[in-house]
């Protein structure tokens, strides 16, 4: 009898032994494999499902056992509550450790880069290609005016919302939660002091940056933009039209062109700063920060006029005489005639 009951015990020992060694190869031994020190990360869409994450990582080879994965998935019941976003997964994750992180839904942030933007489509596609929001969502916030009000902003003015720098986002952000984000920073960027600088020059935040715009595409020369502003400002002040190029080729649509023509001048757009008297309705370029500040600090001075040198080192001779403007302008023109720039 008594080795009967030691027999049992020892079955029963042996059994707990070995469903713990079950249990633990399923929910703590290692089972993702990457290389030595590497890491990757899972990208989970909103609509995705369970089986779609499932399918994910077995297709991208994260997962040694697919079966011990879902199992421990179905009993923390991560498979009722797919989050989506970015993971960071990690070398020899166990699956309790892959599945606490899905489940939590702790994202790795993305970071946004905005820089050298020159269109809202532009826009859109940039930040599609980094957040899982799509192009055409973003497009048709960025057109609605309806929406775009609450930012005191229309369709036109949407692209000054952006500040360009780098901003920090969750992957799975929606497109109308990250303008709304946005318009935080802008609010940020755009503080009392910047407002009140605004206000003193008699202009909206809005047409900061659209005047900003059309400075940064004359100019990419630091030190001399707040002259450059200057001159728009008293083109403004006595009404005179603005006559700035980029906002003639903007109206086009056209950015290769080098040379604006006296034909181009005549295009139709309310973009053409040759045919329509004050700002355009909006931004022609995503305007830096610098540039913005250029306006609201522009340089005071007298001049109406400025041409591009004909040493082409980006920088300009400014005048308030028109004659000698007209001779600055045939001098650079010669010069562009020499490099064969026709258009």
């Amino acid at each position: 009898m008594f080795k009967i009951i030691v027999s049992f015990v020892i079955v029963l020992l042996l059994s707990a032994v070995g469903a713990f060694v079950y249990f633990y190869e399923k929910v703590f031994r290692p089972n993702v494999f990457l290389s030595e020190g590497k890491t990757d990360y899972l990208f989970i869409k909103t609509t995705d499902t369970f089986t779609d994450v499932v399918n994910q990582l077995v297709e991208r080879n994260l997962l040694r056992d697919k079966a011990s994965f879902v199992w421990l998935s179905e009993y923390m019941k991560y498979d009722q509550g797919v989050k989506a976003g970015k993971y960071l997964i990690r070398n020899q994750m166990s699956n309790k450790d892959l599945v606490q992180l899905l489940r939590s839904g702790k994202q790795e942030p993305v970071k946004i880069v905005l820089h050298s933007i020159r269109t809202k489509h532009e826009l859109a596609g940039k930040i599609a290609k980094q957040l899982e929001a799509d192009s055409l969502g973003l497009m048709r916030l960025l057109n609605d005016d309806g929406f775009l009000s609450k930012f005191g902003l229309n369709s036109y003015s949407a692209i000054s919302l952006f500040i360009p720098d780098t901003y920090e986002f969750y992957w799975s952000t929606p497109n109308d939660k990250f303008i709304e984000r946005m318009q935080t920073y802008y609010e940020k960027f755009w503080n009392d002091e910047r407002k009140a600088k605004a206000r003193a020059i008699g202009l909206r935040p809005a047409e900061v940056s659209t005047l900003a715009s059309i400075v940064q595409m004359e100019t990419n020369k630091g030190d001399e933009k707040p002259r450059v502003a200057g001159v728009y400002m008293n083109r403004i002040r006595i009404g005179m039209p603005l006559q700035a190029d980029p906002t003639v080729i903007f109206g086009i649509g056209d950015f290769t062109i080098k040379r604006v023509s006296s034909a181009d001048t005549k295009h139709n757009s309310p973009y053409n700063t040759y045919q329509n008297k004050g700002l355009p309705p909006g931004p022609i370029y995503l305007p830096t920060k610098q540039s913005i500040d250029a306006v609201l600090n522009f340089e005071k001075h007298n001049y109406l006029y400025f041409c591009a040198r004909d040493d082409f080192s980006g920088y300009h001779t400014f005048t308030n005489d028109y004659n000698q403007h007209l001779a600055n302008a045939r001098k650079y023109h010669k010069a562009l005639n020499k490099r064969n720039i026709r258009r």
